[in-house]
């Protein structure tokens, strides 16, 4: 019985010898290093990964990993990374987005990679901005937010990038922020191991055009009572002093409780599902937002299905099989055929 291989690597390992061109503090260099950390911990041989990207400051990414890459054009990267996976199932492919490049031009794509769980892992970054063209709003900039494209105020309600995987059918979704490189690494691992699809919003700084966009959430002294992080199997529980909590209110909606106020117990609060296969619950904490309620961060929603890649791989053996055109000199033969002379 052969072996099983194992490849001991280090972050180090990953990283590629050109120089990182991201601007001093921006939330994309906490991105690459969780990513580069997630990778050793996945146990795959360098050579089996590709990163894909499109157009953005995000989209620098394959030139900073010692992997395969490809920098393709803007809103593209999802039709090159399906094709590389359809290609090459064996591969495990990273396609490194923005949230124009993914939502505007790309979202047409996005959507239906989504919907056909093609078996890739989608790392969006958030910065509700476009950053490299240097400073228009994005499709989840916030509404009213002032830009150069909206001197008075954006007048367009923004996407919730949850609300569009689920609702596009999607069987993985997570959220976290770029400064929680401990809570980014994890999920970028689980994401790696899902089957299928694998959406991770990535809640992320540009320090130029739309600085502090999040410090609402992320601020130190503030995170603790705004963002929820979600664990499967645990009590929804959040707050500085672990003493606040979401409960189901009449089947229909979220609240917020403290814990020892009205009878009020760990015991009573909602237990995150991330394995549901309804994703109800899953898509109200997708869409919760401060101030109503804490930001939920981690993975939200990990279902099986069936992916993309392997029913094709399988639909093409199966056809093989029992087809009777074997190469190329069967099928120039078949069908009605005649010799000039």
């Amino acid at each position: 019985m052969a072996e099983t291989q194992i490849y001991k690597y280090t972050p180090k390992d990953f990283k590629s010898d050109q120089e990182v061109r991201w601007c001093p503090g921006c939330g994309d260099h906490a991105v690459l290093n969780s990513v580069q950390k997630a990778l050793v911990e996945l146990g795959i041989p360098k050579e089996k990964f590709a990163f894909i990207s499109g157009i953005g400051c995000s989209s620098r990414f394959p030139y900073y990993m010692d992997t395969f890459g490809f920098h393709s054009i803007h809103g593209r990267a999802t039709v090159i990374a399906t094709g590389v996976k359809a290609a090459n199932p064996e591969l495990s492919v990273w396609q490194i987005t923005g949230d124009g490049d993914a939502l505007a031009i790309g979202g047409n794509h996005f959507i239906h990679a989504v919907r056909r769980n093609i078996d890739i892992n989608i790392i969006l970054f958030n910065n509700e901005i476009y950053g490299l063209t240097k400073g228009q709003y994005s499709p989840t900039s916030t509404k009213g937010l002032v830009t150069k494209t909206s001197p008075f105020g954006t007048i367009e309600e923004p996407f919730s990038v949850g609300e569009l995987v689920i609702g596009a059918k999607g069987k993985f979704f997570a959220r976290t922020i770029d400064t929680n490189v401990a809570l980014s690494t994890q999920i970028y691992i689980e994401a790696a191991k899902h089957k299928g699809t694998s959406v991770i919003e990535v809640l992320q700084n540009c320090v130029i055009f739309n600085d502090g966009i999040h410090d609402t959430i992320a601020d130190k002294e503030v995170r603790d009572d705004r963002t929820l992080i979600l664990k499967h199997g645990q009590p929804m529980i959040f707050g500085k002093n672990n003493d606040k909590g979401l409960v189901l209110e009449g089947c229909r909606k979220l609240k917020i409780v403290k814990l020892g106020e009205n009878g009020i117990t760990e015991n009573k609060l909602l237990v995150h599902d991330a394995f549901e296969p309804n994703p109800g619950i899953q898509y109200m904490l997708a869409n919760m937002k401060y101030p109503e309620f804490p930001v939920a961060l981690g993975v939200i929603r990990s279902v099986p299905g069936p992916t993309y890649d392997i029913a094709l791989k399988e639909q093409i053996e199966g056809v093989k099989k029992t087809a009777k055109i074997k190469c190329m000199d069967d099928l120039l033969m078949s069908g009605s055929t005649w010799i000039v002379e």
